[in-house]
Order: structure tokens, then C-alpha cells, then sequence
């Protein structure tokens, strides 16, 4: 028989061990809260789809921010979650400067101050009372360059409540560059911008839009990424860095590994993930039903993630995992 000279599993036989060597690690200043903001809440409302996630009102909201920079969080990313009577064609909500999600990001910076990025949603879909994320055609099709109008100015509105990062999620051609202009000429040249680069369609979703009481009729495939194509969300990196992005980011986390290993291997500027609503609610299910170990999975998913490439992380497991890592379990 020959003998291996170098036996792998002699560096696996204790915790101790398994940590001193392990290659990648999570750490709370990597990873990012999605949380949600409702307008006229007095207390927060339960998310039916995603356990233990819930709307805040703007007190909550204030407390979890209190606990996300306590815990060493790297940053919270804000939607806005305005009435349904404030809805209409062109998102006007989103871009009102006493609207819901300005009114949420000036409270969340006021209470964060520098211990965490304030991140806050360029995109109308929240907003629009058909629920696509730009304007519409007189057929119902989403009019791109007139929603980049509305991105330019929804871009300046945020930065002026402090949003400290803009996350472009709307998936229109030439955002990036379209904001990237609005800002520099409106005095906001150091507002940086992520890029949701690589957003692929499908039916991973569909938790979020109950948490942001969308109001969508159809899909998104006509401007969110094919699943089937992976080339293409390296590309729509590529144009966005070209474009100024300053981060770029791929979603769904779990299941676009390969685009995202690929995206972070090509791009000269930090490569993030979402770890989306149908992941989390996913995890969670099983886990009700016994089917699973969470407590092992959630952090199993992350470092998967993360050593993939992502560099930082959204996900809502970000405040129990940051607790989990001090507490060094």
C-alpha cells in the first residue's frame, strides 16, 4: 500500500483544530441586514413568509440599527414600504423627501452616526402601483430611459436624507452611469454605488414582495437576468464597474455561485451577495418541520457564499449570526 505522506484528516480531528486551519471565515463588519421600513407603523408587523423578519416602524427601527452597530454589523440595507394609497404609475413616493424611505434613512443615520453604512434601495418597484420597477409604456412595457429619470432623481433625494451606499436593484441598461452623473453634478460625487449586477428573475423572491406589499401583475424577465445564462451576469458586472459602480453585487446568493465566483475573479472592485428572501424563508421552513439542523445550515450557506468570492454579504441572518460570532460558538 502506499502511504500518503500528508494525511488530511489529521487537521480535522478537533474544533480547535478545524478553526486554526479553516480557510474562510465570517465576521460581522461583512455582513449587511436588509431591513424593512413601514410607513405609520407604531409597532412592528410581522413578516407571515419570513419568521422572525418584520416590518419596523421607525422606533423598532431605530433599535435595530442600535443593535446592528452594537454587534459590529457592516451595514443595514433600507426599504421603504410606503401606504398603498401613496402608490401610483411613477413610484412618486420614492422619490418625495418626506416619503417613507427618506424618513427612515434620516432616523437610521441619526442613530447609527459612523459605527455602520446606512444603505438605502434606488428602485420604484416598492413605490409603483403596477409593481415593475420602472415607469411603464402606454403597453405596458417598462420604459427604460424614462426610469432612469426617475433612478437620477430618487438617487439625489436618498443621498440628501444620508444614505451612506445606493444600491441599484432595478436591473434598467445604463443606471449606473445615469445616477453616477445625477449624484456628481448634485454635490453627492463621494455617494458611492453598488450595482446590482448579476439579479437574476425567478421564484426566488417572492417572500420580499410580501414584506414590501408589492403590487406586482407579471414578471420581471424582461429586464432582471435569465437563470440560464451565466456569461451574461459577468458581462452586465463589467459594464456597470465601466459605468462607475463601485461595488457590484450577484443574487441570488445560494444559487448563482458559479456566476458569482466568476464575477469576483474578473472585477477590480469589491464583489457582494444577497442571500434573498426565498433562501432565508427556505431555511426556515425546513427547519420547522424538523427536516433540517438550522443552526448548522445558516452558517454552512454563508461561508459558501462568501467563498465563493462575496467579499460582504446581505442576508437577514445578519444580527444572529454577528451575536453567534461574539459569543464565539
Amino acid at each position: 500500500m502506499t502511504v500518503d505522506p500528508i494525511r488530511p484528516r489529521r487537521l480535522r480531528q478537533s474544533a480547535a483544530m478545524r478553526r486554526l486551519v479553516a480557510e474562510t471565515r465570517l465576521h460581522p463588519a461583512e455582513l449587511v441586514l436588509p431591513v424593512f421600513a413601514g410607513e405609520g407603523l407604531t409597532e412592528p408587523r410581522p413578516i407571515a413568509s419570513m419568521p422572525g423578519v418584520v416590518q419596523h416602524s421607525l422606533d423598532s427601527l431605530r433599535a435595530t440599527v442600535a443593535d446592528a452597530a452594537e454587534l459590529g454589523i457592516g451595514g443595514i440595507m433600507l426599504f421603504g414600504v410606503p401606504l398603498d394609497e401613496k402608490k401610483d404609475a411613477v413610484g412618486s413616493a420614492g422619490t418625495d423627501p418626506d416619503g417613507i424611505l427618506q424618513v427612515a434613512t434620516r432616523a437610521a443615520v441619526a442613530e447609527a452616526g459612523d459605527a455602520l453604512v446606512v444603505q438605502t434601495d434606488v428602485c420604484l418597484d416598492e413605490f409603483t402601483d403596477h409593481g415593475h420597477c420602472g415607469v411603464l409604456t402606454a403597453d405596458g412595457l417598462v420604459d427604460n430611459d424614462a426610469t432612469l429619470e426617475r433612478y437620477a432623481e430618487m438617487a439625489v433625494v436618498q443621498a440628501e436624507a444620508g444614505s451612506g451606499l445606493l444600491g441599484l436593484s432595478g436591473m434598467m441598461d445604463h443606471q449606473v452611469a445615469a445616477v453616477r452623473a445625477a449624484l456628481d453634478a448634485s454635490g453627492h460625487e463621494l455617494t458611492p454605488i453598488l450595482a446590482y449586477s448579476g439579479k437574476y428573475s425567478g421564484g426566488w423572491y417572492g417572500p420580499f414582495r410580501e414584506a414590501v406589499q408589492s403590487s406586482l401583475r407579471g414578471d420581471r424577465r424582461a429586464y432582471q437576468l435569465d437563470t440560464a445564462n451565466g456569461r451574461e451576469g459577468v458581462r452586465e458586472a463589467a459594464l456597470d464597474i465601466a459605468e462607475g459602480a463601485d461595488i457590484v453585487m450577484v443574487k441570488p446568493a445560494s444559487h448563482f455561485l458559479d456566476v458569482l465566483a466568476a464575477t469576483s475573479a474578473s472585477s477590480p472592485v469589491p464583489t457582494w451577495a444577497y442571500q434573498v428572501s426565498g433562501e432565508y424563508s427556505m431555511i426556515e421552513a425546513a427547519a420547522a418541520h424538523g427536516w433540517i439542523d438550522r443552526e448548522r445550515l445558516i452558517p454552512d450557506t454563508l461561508l459558501a457564499i462568501k467563498r465563493a468570492g462575496a467579499e460582504a454579504i446581505l442576508t437577514y441572518y445578519a444580527l444572529e449570526v454577528a451575536r453567534t460570532l461574539r459569543a464565539g460558538v
